[in-house]
């Protein structure tokens, strides 16, 4: 039989991984597979578990969130020839699951995908220095919602609970100068967003249209957007947004392999929701298919 590691996080998400657990693994052992499972109990584990394990198993998945599969990725980022990944998308936002077109909460639709899936290259996000990302890094208005909001509220509320504290930030709004060079140039202005994703899911909110995001080419997007300053601007920036029409003189949509970011003072970032420290300079990159998702 072929070995598979099986990365658990029981906290994501609504806890959804128990309906049906136990027929998703004798779906993956009728398939062939002997399951193993590692269960995390802090943040960071899942990236202990894969860099440590991983190279001893045919395939190695995670049953979490956004933030469970951005570890599991940082640790095979430190295996040679990692094994291919397979996804239980069990999260509350699941941007990842969202832009790869993966039913969210499906326990045995996720190992019969492991079973008969293909792998596909995929980009995986370099953030300073031996850090990493899966599909975003991000700065300023709403990115500190997603690791802010309390797991209980994630849990019980889902989507509504990114609202309800988004909403709450509305008053502590903050125009971030900035300066970023990138593989085309140089770009400075003031900011109040900004991020660098291989994504067209971001907070299971805004989405980009899937032409202009591609998971293997070795590319991400820069999006940045300046201060409206009006409420009606802010509504006009909205509906470019919601329309996914993205046409509006306050959002910039940029393509690179590479952005260094320079502040006046150190600016909180946030990685696959969760938090990224603070940081007055910083150099994040995308490494071309260093990785394998099974989809």
């Amino acid at each position: 039989m072929k070995k598979l590691m099986l990365i658990v996080n029981p906290v994501a998400g609504r806890g959804g991984f128990r309906t049906l657990f136990g027929e998703a693994m004798l779906t993956l052992a009728k398939g062939g597979y002997q399951p193993d499972l590692y269960f995390t109990q802090g943040r960071g584990d899942a990236t202990v578990f894969a860099a440590d394990h991983a190279a001893g198993y045919d395939v190695v998945a995670c049953v979490g969130g956004d933030g469970t599969l951005s570890e599991v990725l940082a640790g095979l980022m430190r295996v040679k020839n990692p094994p291919p990944v397979g996804y239980f998308p069990m999260g509350t936002a699941n941007d990842v699951a969202t832009t790869l077109g993966l039913p969210k909460n499906d326990t045995i639709g996720a190992a019969k995908r492991i079973l008969s899936g293909t792998p596909h290259p995929f980009d995986v996000g370099g953030f300073g220095k031996d850090e990493y990302f899966a599909y975003i890094a991000a700065f300023g208005a709403f990115t500190e919602v997603s690791y802010a909001t309390p797991q209980d509220q994630k849990r019980t509320l889902g989507h509504l609970a990114y609202v309800l504290q988004g909403a709450a930030q509305l008053g502590k709004i903050e125009k971030i100068p900035t300066r970023i060079e990138y593989d085309d140039g140089v770009y400075e202005g003031e900011l109040v967003y900004g991020s660098m994703s291989n994504s067209t899911s971001v907070a299971g909110i805004v989405h980009l249209r899937e032409e202009m995001v591609s998971l293997g080419d070795g590319m991400s997007e820069l999006v940045l957007v300046r201060d409206p300053g009006t409420i009606d601007a802010y509504g006009e920036l909205a509906a470019a947004v919601l329309s996914r029409s993205f046409d509006s003189r306050y959002l910039t949509i940029l393509h690179t392999k590479r952005a260094k970011f320079t502040f006046e003072k150190p600016i909180a970032w946030t990685r696959d929701g969760e938090a990224g420290g603070e940081h007055r300079e910083i150099e994040l990159c995308n490494y071309h298919c260093p990785v394998q998702l099974i989809f």
